[in-house]
């Protein structure tokens, strides 16, 4: 419970704290948000004054401090009334770049190793095809041919799941069709 004689002094405060709201906002309705704040702060805090100080100052450090708490939480927000620039901010769900990650990795393991190392070195590693042609120890036509086939066998196997993902490209559309 607040004391009475306490209460009236902060009563008695308020013209001075919105006129020093005002000063900090330029806002009537922004300072007395402000005040009122204060306030709540102030009588739920009640018990840390101590009785026999400046209640004005007391009242007036609260005041600004929530205004600068304020501020600085302000300064990194936003204006979004709309909600445009939420909506840019949305991130697709990751759990089906995981799964069409995990369907490419159980593919790429049934393409034969031979393949798989020629497509590696050149995809993965971003080798050209005549160093994953020296890394390997064959001809530059033979990686050619290797990396030729791992894509389009991998295209094939991934095509049971997602088969009108790759009929855009005639390459891979060929693949999936061949009878080899």
């Amino acid at each position: 419970m607040l004391d009475p004689a306490l209460r009236d002094q902060i009563l008695a405060a308020v013209p001075s704290l919105r006129a020093f709201a005002m000063s900090l906002t330029n806002k009537p309705d922004r300072a007395d948000d402000l005040v009122q704040d204060a306030l709540v702060r102030a009588v739920t805090h009640i018990g840390r004054f101590d009785v026999g100080t400046n209640l004005h100052a007391w009242l007036f450090t609260i005041l600004r401090n929530v205004f600068h708490s304020e501020y600085r939480r302000r300064k990194r927000e936003v204006e979004d009334a709309d909600g445009s620039y939420a909506v840019r901010l949305s991130a697709p769900p990751e759990q089906n770049a995981r799964l069409d990650f995990e369907d490419f990795r159980k593919a790429l393991a049934h393409i034969p190793a031979d393949q798989r190392e020629a497509l590696l070195l050149v995809g993965a590693e971003g080798l050209s095809y005549e160093q994953a042609a020296q890394v390997c120890g064959i001809a530059v036509g033979t990686l050619k041919s290797r990396v030729h086939r791992a894509r389009a066998r991998l295209a094939q196997l991934l095509a049971a799941e997602h088969e009108s993902e790759f009929d855009s490209d005639p390459m891979i559309k060929a693949a999936l069709h061949d009878p080899k």
